[in-house]
């Protein structure tokens, strides 16, 4: 990476919108900029059954691969390339190929727990946190997950209320205490970008 290269942490509920402004970031910033999500991390589950996996709680930190993240983040930050796992959401378990991922400028680290861990918080350059209504959570979540993971309504809204609404209290929303700057998940992405443009 090069050597006045920015990371930027960006935490928030799911369906707050941090892939989408993770995107429109990565066109706006002074710089050529790569998105890394951490829904590639989540933890290989191939050694369950295929009904045992439907059964892990995917909203508590211990899902993802803590280790593996951290050691890629720095490696990036050291400027080397990494392999980036690829996860299938459907099967809940790592696809044989991997992803690779070359240092740029800007590298946006998005997902649940993109601001949990202390020793990845600090090798951010600045930390965001997106807030929205659980309504327009589990609206956009509905939406996503229907179409991107094979999921049924009645499944995603019982998931919502039973594990993604109470971990994100449990162990989200006060990671909103290390942000440097919390944005509005509910308001235009263009007012979301100029936000983050001015703090930077």
């Amino acid at each position: 990476m090069q050597p006045h290269a920015k990371i930027i942490g960006l935490a928030g509920p799911s369906g707050a919108g941090k892939t989408t402004l993770a995107r429109a970031l990565q066109t706006r910033l002074p710089g050529p900029a790569t998105v890394l999500s951490l829904d590639a991390y989540y933890r290989d589950l191939a050694a369950l059954a295929p009904a045992a996996r439907a059964g892990v709680n995917f909203d508590a930190p211990a899902a993802l691969d803590h280790q593996r993240l951290t050691e890629d983040l720095r490696q990036l930050a050291a400027g080397h390339c990494v392999k980036i796992p690829v996860y299938d959401f459907v099967t809940h378990t790592r696809q044989a190929n991997q992803h690779s991922l070359t240092p740029t400028d800007f590298l946006l680290v998005e997902g649940l727990f993109a601001l949990y861990w202390p020793d990845i918080n600090a090798l951010y350059h600045l930390r965001l946190f997106v807030t929205a209504s659980d309504a327009l959570c589990l609206e956009r979540r509905l939406a996503r997950d229907r179409v991107e993971r094979g999921r049924s309504p009645a499944s995603i809204r019982a998931q919502y209320q039973n594990q993604v609404r109470p971990m994100y209290r449990r162990h989200i929303q006060p990671t909103a205490h290390y942000a440097d700057l919390i944005l509005d998940g509910s308001t235009p992405t263009e007012e979301q970008v100029a936000a983050v443009l001015a703090a930077l």
